[in-house]
């Protein structure tokens, strides 16, 4: 009698459309790191500077916010000097918007890779999402040397409990952009269009957000609006656990943590539904 052949991986179907393949994605953690290494490499490869852009950027950035919305738009910054109210925002904010941008073009991106060989097709935008973490830790690194000097030179900023919230808030801010880009890609798998308005989006968002503007600064009627965008009070928490200025609500908090679950659920169903046949579409 034949003995009976052993298989190291068998791969059955899914038994729902939530399910989320937790186990798996732990046993590929290797080659999780692996895309993790491969994105940030390949990201400034054949740059001059290298990882120096993730200090260079938000610089950048910082400056000409300072110039436009503070100097010639004269908009309020609550009492917190300007160059650390944009970069706070600025830090936070890139890293949402690397996360969602990168991950709603993960599958399309890696469509060749998809077509060959198996593993969690998941691991792709959650690597994204780890290298976006990546530079992240880079640029807190910055901005705590900025917020070093402000405190060295006697400005009224007053840091408090509500810091602590910061990893708590990156995480709700990575499950954001994870979800928003996993449903992207998930659609564009059919509607190519998403793709091209991603980046609109994106930057509209921004503008919805308190990045560049406090909530205070909001006319009342456009504030009771705002409070509906869940990565909003996440950015305030932060300037307000940073410096003491602003706003912080913890029911705010918590439907951000609460949008974010929901809108990871409704990922995994989209993604689960078109997981089988997006290769074949793409």
């Amino acid at each position: 009698m034949d003995q009976e052949e052993q298989w190291d991986k068998v791969i059955l179907p899914k038994k729902t459309l939530f399910h989320l393949p937790y186990k798996e994605l732990w046993s590929y953690r290797d080659l999780l790191f692996l895309f993790v290494k491969r994105d940030f490499v390949a990201a400034y490869k054949q740059s001059i500077l290298g990882p120096a852009w993730h200090v260079i950027q938000p610089i950048l950035t910082t400056a000409i916010y300072v110039v436009v919305f503070n100097r010639i738009a004269n908009i309020s910054t609550d009492g917190v000097p300007p160059v650390l109210f944009y970069f706070a925002g600025i830090t936070l904010w890139q890293f949402f918007a690397t996360c969602l941008t990168s991950s709603s073009s993960a599958f399309i991106a890696n469509v060749d890779i998809f077509s060959k060989v198996y593993f969690p097709r998941l691991i792709i935008p959650l690597s994204s999402m780890m290298s976006a973490m990546v530079a992240l830790v880079i640029r807190l690194g910055l901005l705590l040397m900025i917020y070093g000097y402000f405190i060295f030179t006697g400005s009224q900023i007053h840091p408090n409990i509500n810091l602590m919230l910061l990893p708590l808030t990156v995480v709700i801010l990575g499950i954001l952009g994870l979800g928003f880009g996993v449903i992207v890609s998930s659609l564009t798998t059919k509607y190519r269009d998403l793709s091209y308005l991603v980046g609109f989006g994106v930057q509209l968002l921004m503008y919805a957000t308190p990045v560049i503007y406090p909530m205070s600064a909001l006319p009342e009627e456009f504030r009771a609006y705002a409070i509906y965008n869940p990565v909003a009070p996440l950015i305030e928490s932060f300037r307000y656990g940073l410096t003491g200025f602003g706003s912080f609500s913890m029911n705010q908090l918590i439907f951000s943590f609460v949008f974010a679950l929901v809108l990871l659920t409704t990922s995994v169903f989209l993604f689960n539904k078109v997981e089988n046949s997006f290769v074949d579409t793409l």
